[in-house]
């Protein structure tokens, strides 16, 4: 097929009608609906962020929540369903509220809400806006969104700094609690067991050595004793008498006393049958008679009892005081040893009832620090002498609309239907098959014909196809755009409407992409 720019223009003029429909109808729908978008304004204030006013090496806030992040936070719960719905009926966004569904409502004021947060390290400004269909309500709730960023801000710094108090007031009442407990603990643990303790452990064993040395000089002196009982009752046997002091004996006794010397000495070197032990033994025997007859004679033997009973009671006694004093020592040795051998277990006892009571007391200490700087720290949000909002700039009326862009949406939809009014010609040609050119018969048909006879209408058919054009114009030119004002002006707002399919159709993320949002 050979390429005939007269005869493609032929067909566009002839197909003509159907381009004037489509573009007629796409430029005047784009023209009208750029004409009926209601005009949308946009007010915008600034906020700066004010750095501490004292200087964090001397006392610091807190709040350790970076600005961006506040921004955050606050700006969802600015953008809640509860909240925001309670701005559109205090600032009277929707004059038609009651017909408007809720969810339509919250999403198209978070869209028309705008915090721009702060970006890097050095960003300082945070900028809050509202675009409406009003200038002076939109000024005025953006003013209103500044107003409740402002009071969420301070609330949020002096909320978390009054938390951050509250929580380190009762960590320091519950550990000084947790001290007591210990320290009672560790009373009750003393009083227990005051007797074997690790810090008594030497004094209790140097008791003990000294009651052990007590026992033997008591055994010792016992032990004398016993023999002083013994050779006491052998001289009373023998003489009679207990007095052994030289000066008062008569001859016969010292004479008495001096054999049974010699008699004790010779057993030491004869054997009792030898003839000179016996000598001695019946010289004493003698001496003994004539010594009981002096006795006697005199009239000494009840005095010498009396004294020699009196001797004797006075060492039973002293040998019954030492017993009894034994057995006391014995018992407190006794009770010594035990309180040692406990010791051991009661000093790992308390060692950890000591390393509980510091490290209860570390945390205490720790804690009274934190709570120390918990209450600077509120102090400086509740005097507002932290990192703040401070606001630099409240939105003013705008003088012009931002939105729509109505030149560019009518000339957008005037070079739209032109498009669409081509493409469907060429779509129409592109699906059109038949013969048309005598070059269509002959590439065809291979044969090549005489002459031609162009189609010719009957009156039926040309009237049928002006009235389809008619018809056209007329749903371009007038019903389209009476349809558009009926429906924003009966119905529901032309953007709202145009939104609300976009929302159903799922087309309005696809929106939001192209739009950078």
């Amino acid at each position: 097929m050979t390429f005939s720019p007269k005869f493609y223009l032929s067909i566009f003029f002839r197909r003509f009608h159907y381009f004037l429909v489509v573009a007629g109808l796409v430029s005047t729908v784009g023209v009208t609906v750029a004409t009926m978008l209601p005009a949308e304004y946009e007010a915008a204030a600034i906020l700066r962020v004010e750095r501490a006013q004292i200087p964090q090496d001397l006392a610091s806030s807190t709040v350790q929540t970076g600005v961006g992040e506040q921004v955050q936070i606050i700006q969802q719960e600015l953008t809640s369903r509860a909240a925001v719905l309670e701005m559109a009926d205090k600032m009277q966004i929707y004059p038609n509220r009651s017909e408007l569904d809720p969810n339509f409502i919250i999403s198209d004021m978070r869209q028309r809400i705008t915090i721009a947060q702060p970006r890097g390290r050095g960003a300082a400004t945070v900028t809050v806006g509202f675009r409406g269909r009003d200038a002076t309500t939109t000024a005025a709730v953006a003013n209103e969104l500044v107003t409740r960023l402002l009071a969420q801000n301070v609330e949020l710094r002096t909320g978390s700094a009054t938390q951050t108090l509250e929580f380190f007031e009762q960590e320091v009442a519950r550990l000084s609690a947790e001290i007591d407990a210990q320290s009672s603990n560790i009373l009750e643990f003393r009083l227990q067991h005051q007797n074997a303790l690790p810090d008594s452990m030497e004094f209790r064993r140097g008791q003990q050595t000294s009651l052990q040395q007590r026992l033997v000089q008591i055994e010792r002196e016992e032990t004398a004793l016993v023999e002083r009982r013994a050779n006491l009752v052998d001289l009373f046997e023998r003489t009679g008498r207990v007095d052994t002091d030289s000066a008062n004996l008569s001859p016969e006794q010292r004479q008495l006393q001096n054999l049974q010397k010699e008699l004790d000495n010779a057993l030491l070197v004869y054997s009792p049958q030898n003839p000179r032990i016996r000598v001695l033994q019946t010289r004493i025997s003698a001496l003994e008679g004539v010594v009981a007859s002096q006795s006697a004679v005199e009239g000494e033997e009840d005095a010498g009892r009396a004294l020699f009973e009196l001797q004797l009671g006075d060492i039973d006694q002293q040998l019954t005081e030492f017993t009894r004093q034994k057995e006391e020592i014995a018992t407190e040795i006794a009770r010594l040893q035990d309180t040692i051998d406990a010791t051991p277990e009661n000093s790992i006892r308390l060692s950890e009832l000591e390393r509980a009571f510091r490290n209860v007391q570390r945390q205490y200490q720790s804690a009274s620090e934190r709570l120390a700087t918990a209450e600077m720290g509120e102090r400086i949000e509740v005097l507002a002498k932290g990192q703040r909002l401070q606001l630099v700039e409240q939105a003013v009326v705008p003088n012009a609309p931002t939105s729509p862009n109505r030149p560019l949406i009518a000339g957008g939809s005037v070079g739209m239907g032109f498009v669409l009014g081509l493409g469907l010609i060429v779509l129409m040609e592109l699906l059109n098959s038949s013969v048309r050119r005598p070059v269509d018969i002959q590439n065809k048909l291979n044969i090549t014909p005489i002459a031609t006879l162009p189609y010719i209408r009957t009156n039926r058919q040309r009237r049928i196809h002006d009235g389809i054009i008619f018809c056209g114009v007329f749903i371009a030119v007038i019903a389209a755009p009476a349809t558009i004002w009926a429906l924003h002006t009966y119905y529901l707002p032309l953007d709202l409407l145009i939104e609300q399919v976009l929302d159903q159709t799922g087309l309005s993320n696809v929106t939001r992409l192209l739009s950078g949002g």
